[in-house]
């Protein structure tokens, strides 16, 4: 157990002294998730959508991942052009925590023959924090260990997304665009080493394409998710099979990591029809691949989504005595 805790642990020091390797958390239900990593997707789809998903990665790992979002975004068309989005993430990994929370935007273009084009913009903050706690040996102190620190920065992530007429996607975005620096207030002279943490860019590259009854009552969906912070490159490659829109099964192969077996169902649609609210409940079982898989039990991931679609609007009919 102390040894599991200190790799993690060890992990940790390298993000509190310097951390230049991807920092975005990496989900296995990525296509539920597109708004938090491409703006530009923010209600392009229609209706008004909440979405919540909790990881808990390298399941018996003391210091582990865990990671949670929550999404809200509604297509506003019908009152002004465009699509607007909350998203607000939680990631902690050993001694540090991220959260992020974000008002996103997105501007339609429809591009005739085509789709629309999603222009994207997200605003807000970030928050970074560690909070160590450290056993050195009792006669000595060493000045190497890093302080906690705590401190918000300003966020910004902008995104194009395309939503193709022929059932394909496509959306190439970046986030933490202001690359924040955060430091502690530790110094060498009071034998606490200083630590900063450098919040990186990233880059995402999606796309993914739905064949439309290749069974019977069956599509099949295969979606790719590419990321990079230009030192480290992973990709998510995703297959999936729905069943008349009421549940789906598939897998996920992340480069590097895990492969992960992935169910979900739409139960109000399943007990009352094609006409019921749209609920989506999902989980995945992730298999680690990486150095962590003779002591970790595989990384767990839960998926909930609602999302309500406004009434048309009615169509306003006069009658005339001429007329009639």
């Amino acid at each position: 157990m102390k040894m599991r805790f200190l790799k993690v642990t060890l992990l940790s020091c390298g993000l509190g002294t310097a951390a230049f390797a991807q920092q975005d958390m990496s989900l296995t239900h990525f296509i539920y998730n597109k708004m938090t990593l491409n703006p530009g997707e923010t209600g392009l789809d229609e209706g008004i959508c909440a979405t919540t998903i909790y990881r808990n990665q390298w399941d018996k790992v003391n210091g582990a991942p865990n990671s949670a979002i929550l999404n809200l975004e509604a297509n506003m068309n019908r009152f002004f052009p465009g699509g607007v989005g909350l998203s607000f993430y939680h990631d902690e990994i050993g001694f540090v925590r991220q959260n992020n929370l974000l008002l996103n935007y997105s501007y339609p273009l429809e591009i005739s023959g085509v789709g629309t084009l999603g222009l994207g913009l997200g605003l807000g903050i970030q928050n970074m924090g560690m909070s160590p706690t450290w056993e050195p040996p009792s006669t000595l102190n060493d000045p190497t260990l890093p302080v906690g620190f705590s401190g918000t920065k300003f966020d910004l992530n902008f995104g194009l997304y395309l939503k193709g007429d022929a059932g394909y996607y496509v959306g190439l975005s970046s986030t933490h665009l202001p690359q924040s620096i955060f430091v502690s207030n530790g110094s060498l002279v009071n034998g606490a080493a200083a630590s900063t943490f450098n919040v990186v860019r990233h880059y995402y590259l999606m796309g993914g394409y739905k064949y439309k009854d290749i069974v019977t009552d069956g599509d099949l969906e295969g979606n790719v998710l590419l990321r990079t912070d230009m030192v480290k490159f992973s990709a998510d490659l995703n297959a999936r099979f729905i069943w008349k829109n009421m549940a789906y099964g598939g897998l996920t192969y992340r480069t590097s990591d895990a492969v992960a077996i992935m169910l979900g169902a739409m139960p109000l649609k399943i007990m009352n029809g094609p006409g019921a609210p749209d609920l989506t409940v999902g989980y995945s079982y992730d298999i680690t691949i990486n150095k962590f898989s003779n002591i970790s039990r595989g990384s767990h991931e839960i998926l909930l989504k609602y999302c309500y679609y406004l009434p048309p609007i009615p169509i306003q009919k006069s009658k005339h005595p001429r007329w009639l």
